[in-house]
């Protein structure tokens, strides 16, 4: 799942993985573009940015995920067998363009945006 992420985020110009305090980050600059890392529970989760009018409605969505406990614009999502690659693709994209500087965030392909299924 990590190689998966890496591929993803590798791909975007002067996107680097490195390890963090506990286990490995993307950076572009010195801005974090996601973080993965266990849990004592044993689960892998991505931590990423996304726009603020998203955020409350990942917080809101529940399993597979949550609202970090910093920053104001974090959420992260639950790894397991049924992560849909395609959408954590386009979220780890998101992300990058948001923590990029403008004229790299440029260069990128964003695909248009699906919004998270809110239910009734």
């Amino acid at each position: 799942m990590v190689q998966r992420i890496g591929k993803v985020l590798g791909s975007l110009p002067k996107c680097r993985e490195e390890e963090a305090w506990v286990g490995i980050r993307w950076r572009v600059g010195q801005a974090t573009v996601a973080h993965v890392y266990g849990g004592e529970d044993q689960s892998l989760r991505v931590t990423f940015r996304a726009e603020q009018d998203e955020v409350m409605a990942f917080g809101n969505l529940g399993d597979p995920y949550f609202r970090a406990g910093w920053g104001r614009n974090v959420v992260g999502l639950l790894l397991n067998d049924g992560t849909d690659w395609e959408e954590l693709r386009e979220l780890l994209t998101d992300s990058y363009c948001i923590q990029a500087p403008r004229r790299l965030a440029e260069l990128v392909h964003r695909p248009p945006r699906r919004t998270p299924d809110l239910g009734p």
